[in-house]
């Protein structure tokens, strides 16, 4: 038998699932031992969460006693810090499995009754907004317990994000987490990425087209809640390459309100047939900015740049056009003066590479800001793969950033420069009219003379100095 047929033995092997309930368990299992083995990882997702920087100690399906009969939640974390304890129980789902309400009202009420701090959930669900949980629960359970969600991609970008990049002390634990890295990542563990737009998909797609969706119909509220989760998504898949954490750009009302959020781009939905997200990407030039046109099919990237505050108009449109020699010719440019409403210049980077002066309108008007945007074909299968509108929406956002937000610079006016003595001279002679010939009161008698200097009167008009 070939080699290549063999199978490396893993620290958390993916062979041997048999199920839901035996993907479950292993990958409840995996996740907590790893929590508690690498002191760096567990304290990076429980910190976030209100647990003090301790021992973290994990178990999974601890018995407790609910009503008649016994409920098994399927962890544990307690973390200890001197006489600080913080617990919360752990409920997981993997693959497509959701959270049921009635299952974790249960467990909020035995966190209540064992004096816990929280209920965590893990699963596969990713809310459109941070801090969001995706299943309702009755808000007066709530009171004493605190209810957390992590999405299965946010718990692999946070191991991602210690491994590679914050790093993890003891060699050993490295590579442990690295061992629950691969186990994740393999597609049998059931810690899926995103990859499903909703079974209301097609209908809302082919009602965008055809220009018949209204804002009141209940399938296009499911369809932007799962927008805003696949930019949330794109973001984390992103910071997992940087090394940095990426979030959508949002308003205060929005993150305050995220109804307010929904319902906006319900509206927009229906009456444009486009649904817009933003992500904030930390040491960039501006927000990476997202406009999913479904009725046109099409995917549009754009960041806002701040021009130059000097030079003449064409020198500020090659100073951008010199930062984008690695983008594709077909990006757009455009260009927006200062006062001025409505669109800008707008033309292609190939275009503007051989006459820059095509983005000056009125040469007696400052560019004070510049947009650069590339559009793609979107794709319009709900699930994965070839054609799916999920790959067309990340792999626009990568493109966007590889080639152009990540060689993008805003611009700084150049410091001032000391000059010599020399130069000062040569620069600014003193006339002789504002050289002074007139004998202060501090002089002296003239060297040689032994005469004293001629004391001239007091301008008239002026105060006399008292003697």
């Amino acid at each position: 038998m070939a080699e290549d047929t063999w199978l490396a033995a893993r620290l958390i092997p993916t062979s041997g699932i048999n199920g839901a309930d035996e993907q479950e368990r292993r990958a409840t299992s995996a996740l907590l031992a790893v929590m508690s083995a690498v002191r760096e990882f567990g304290r990076a997702l429980t910190q976030p969460l209100g647990a003090p920087a301790g021992t973290v100690q994990t178990f999974i399906e601890v018995p407790f006693q609910y009503g008649e009969g016994k409920l098994f939640p399927d962890g544990l974390i307690r973390v200890s810090r001197g006489q600080r304890r913080w617990t919360a129980l752990v409920e997981v789902k993997t693959g497509t499995n959701e959270l049921q309400t009635e299952q974790l009202e249960h467990y909020l009420d035995i966190a209540r009754d064992q004096g816990f701090d929280a209920l965590i959930t893990i699963s596969n669900e990713i809310p459109p907004i941070a801090g969001q949980h995706p299943t309702t629960v009755d808000k007066r359970k709530l009171k004493k317990v605190a209810l957390y969600h992590l999405p299965w991609s946010e718990v692999l970008t946070a191991a991602v994000m210690q491994k590679e990049y914050r790093g993890v002390a003891d060699p050993d634990q490295a590579w442990v987490l690295g061992e629950l890295i691969r186990y994740l990542e393999h597609p049998r563990s059931g810690a899926l990425e995103f990859s499903d737009m909703g079974p209301r998909w097609v209908s809302v797609r082919d009602s965008v087209g055809a220009g018949t969706l209204r804002a009141a119909d209940a399938a296009a509220s499911e369809i932007v809640g799962r927008f805003d989760a696949l930019v949330r998504f794109a973001g984390l898949k992103l910071g997992r390459q940087l090394g940095t954490e990426i979030v959508p750009a949002l308003s205060r009302r929005e993150l305050a309100e995220p109804a307010a959020r929904t319902q906006n781009l319900i509206t927009q939905l229906a009456a444009t047939g486009a649904m817009t997200a933003a992500l904030r990407i930390p040491g960039a030039v501006g927000v990476l900015s997202i406009t999913a046109d479904l009725r046109a099919s099409k995917i549009t990237c754009h960041v806002d740049v701040d021009a130059p505050r000097e030079g003449r108009p064409t020198t500020r449109v090659n100073w951008l056009v010199r930062q984008l020699k690695d983008a594709p010719e077909s990006v757009r440019l455009e260009s927006f003066a200062a006062y001025s409403r409505g669109p800008g210049n707008a033309e292609l980077l190939r275009t503007v590479r051989e006459s820059p002066a095509v983005l000056v309108g009125d040469p007696g008007r400052e560019i004070r800001s510049f947009r650069v945007a590339a559009t793609s074909a979107a794709g319009g299968k709900r699930g994965t793969g070839r054609g799916s509108f999920i790959d067309s929406v990340l792999d626009a956002i990568d493109g966007f950033y590889g080639q152009v937000i990540q060689n993008l610079k805003p611009w700084m006016p150049a410091p001032p420069k000391l000059r010599s003595a020399e130069e000062v001279i040569e620069a600014e002679p003193v006339s002789k009219a504002l050289i002074s010939s007139a004998i202060s009161s501090q002089d002296g008698p003239e060297a040689g003379t032994g005469e004293q200097p001629e004391v001239q009167a007091p301008l008239e008009g002026l105060p006399r100095w008292r003697t």
